[in-house]
């Protein structure tokens, strides 16, 4: 019988946003970590999605 592999799970939160989220990596500085919004909050020069994803999340384009 084969053992299932356990996968250790990591629990962060985002600095900016206090969204809570999970990886299976460690991070090296978890004080430093953003979220995907708050990075394009900070960046809007740099957000590449599409439109439609966009206007699903109500981000305007100012």
């Amino acid at each position: 019988m084969a053992r299932k592999k356990k996968i250790q799970i990591f629990r962060y939160k985002c600095t900016i946003t206090d969204e809570e989220y999970k990886t299976t990596k460690k991070a090296e500085n978890p004080d430093e970590l953003i979220s995907v919004q708050a990075f394009y909050e900070l960046n809007p020069d740099k957000d590449d999605r599409p439109e439609h994803i966009k206007k699903e999340l109500g981000v305007s384009d100012s």
